[in-house]
């Protein structure tokens, strides 16, 4: 590695952002449906504290089913493998990454999207006081991997906050201002510690 280079879970990002291409080839997790009737299953689901029923082949990514067939857009797409953070939702309060896990190892299990954060939450109340935002499209899986922190630390350092994160890319750098919304929400949600 090069100064002014960092490594990120297996790429490399260049001196102004530019991608360069891995040592190894990434496998890409795309989902495409298969149009065999028997994958199709129905799934009960409860996302955001409400049941839901649907009909899908069980190898369906968590985020398709989300936002093409119950219209939950406030997951996004960033990379399709995981590598990115952009479609983190929480499943059972762990952060879980929604483009590569499959709607069948979620069903009957609490799934919350960022959708169930809720407008008033201390996290989304932290991210305008510290003026977190800029371009906002990975904000929705910063916010739910910041939530699963909380709910299991009330109290994280830095350190404890870089693990938390690690898994989460703001091209815009907003890193230092991600690190003190979480401190303030973890006031915000905890006054006592």
């Amino acid at each position: 590695m090069h100064p002014g280079e960092a490594a990120v879970t297996g790429l490399t990002l260049g001196r102004c952002g530019s991608v360069q291409k891995p040592d190894r080839p990434l496998r890409n997790f795309d989902w495409q449906p298969t149009r065999r009737a028997k994958d199709v299953e129905e799934l009960e689901l409860i996302i955001n504290s409400r049941p839901y029923t649907v009909t899908v082949e069980a190898e369906m990514p968590v985020l398709w089913v989300l936002r093409d067939l119950l219209n939950l857009t406030g997951t996004k797409y960033g990379c399709g493998m995981a590598l990115c953070g952009a479609c983190t939702v929480l499943v059972d309060g762990r952060a879980v990454r929604a483009c590569v896990t499959p709607i069948s190892q979620v069903a009957k299990q609490e799934i919350r999207t960022i959708e169930g954060l809720g407008p008033n939450h201390p996290l989304q109340q932290a991210w305008l006081e510290e003026q977190v935002v800029q371009c906002g499209y990975c904000q929705s899986g910063q916010l739910m991997s910041a939530a699963a922190l909380i709910e299991t630390n009330p109290s994280p350092n830095d350190a404890a906050i870089d693990a938390a994160m690690a898994g989460n890319i703001c091209r815009c750098g907003t890193y230092p201002r991600i690190r003190k919304a979480i401190k303030r929400a973890a006031q915000l949600s905890h006054p006592n510690n």
